[in-house]
């Protein structure tokens, strides 16, 4: 683990060119990332991850002009794109029969899921590598994602089975949920992901966008599978009280839900944008032994809710 010095973004970017994997944060999550163009790195962050192959991966890219090299943005993409890039936003986008990526990046399908993000870190870092970065969540497949290095080191204690060269380690990530994930690869826009983006926010660029079809099916971008994101513990939604060896994930004023043997608030004020920052580090804190579950309290159905409804639903969902 290092701080983002530039003697640590050289010592990543040769791991990079080796073929190793590096850690690094992004305005949403901290991401698990490889050489997008290399085949065995590829299959080695499915590896670490203990990823199905069948999840593509995301693409991280340093602006608009490297992704045209990877993929066909239209009228649509760029609109989002002069919008929303660099920032938490991934767009699936029809990709370019020519494009240097390895084909397991987008799990047998003709799309790329790809994304410029904001992050300094991953800025600078996609910057001295100059190369495509293909970067899921750094956590174990279907755990919780991670929004600080710690959370990175307690998922791959081993170092991901030594493929794991480096952690760029730049404190905790601002948004603290996963990008927005729009696929325009088609006719219509359609909402793969909720994120921090809001659908009321595309669909005043885009007009009305289709909202994906039931998770697990029809995958073509990540964070699509039914159970996701998932602590250890089981977790119960809209909980109006907590059972004496359950741990509360509280919203808004809780002093009048009883019971829980822990309890965390992800906004005592009731706000979002505080609550998604807070979900993952909070989920994590209150996944402990002794504990039979995590009784959540509701979250408001509107704006960035969507997004952290969206991820808890999966967290609650039966495990495979």
């Amino acid at each position: 683990m290092s701080p983002p010095t530039q003697e640590a973004l050289e010592r990543a970017s040769q791991a990079l060119a080796g073929g190793k994997l590096v850690a690094f944060p992004t305005e949403t999550v901290y991401g698990l990332g490889g050489d997008a163009g290399n085949d065995q790195a590829v299959a080695d962050i499915f590896a670490a991850k203990g990823r199905p192959s069948f999840n593509p991966l995301i693409v991280h890219l340093p602006d608009v002009e490297a992704v045209e090299r990877y993929a066909v943005m239209d009228e649509r993409a760029h609109q989002m794109a002069d919008l929303y890039w660099p920032g938490p936003l991934t767009l699936v986008l029809p990709r370019r029969a020519d494009a240097a990526l390895s084909l397991l990046v987008s799990a047998g399908l003709d799309t790329v899921a790809v994304r410029v993000p904001r992050h300094p870190t991953a800025r600078a870092l996609l910057q001295a590598s100059g190369r495509p970065i293909a970067a899921p969540s750094a956590n174990r497949s279907g755990h919780v994602s991670p929004t600080a290095p710690i959370h990175v080191r307690e998922e791959f204690p081993d170092g991901g089975g030594r493929r794991l060269a480096l952690i760029l380690a730049d404190g905790r990530c601002p948004v603290g949920v996963e990008s927005t994930v729009l696929d325009l690869s088609g006719e219509h826009p359609v909402l793969l992901r909720p994120g921090s983006i809001t659908p009321e926010e595309i669909e005043a660029v885009l007009g009305p966008i289709q909202r994906a079809a039931t998770p697990g099916t029809g995958i073509k971008a990540p964070g699509m599978l039914e159970s996701h994101y998932a602590p250890g513990l089981p977790v119960r939604l809209n909980a109006l009280n907590a059972a004496k060896d359950e741990a509360l994930l509280g919203f808004g004023p809780d002093r009048f839900v009883l019971g829980g043997a822990e309890r965390l608030n992800l906004s005592p004020t009731g706000d979002l944008n505080e609550a998604a920052a807070n979900l993952f580090a909070m989920l994590r804190k209150l996944d402990k032994p002794g504990l039979s579950g995590i009784a959540v309290m509701a979250i408001p159905e509107v704006g960035l809710g969507l997004a952290i409804n969206d991820r808890l639903r999966r967290a609650a969902a039966p495990r495979p």
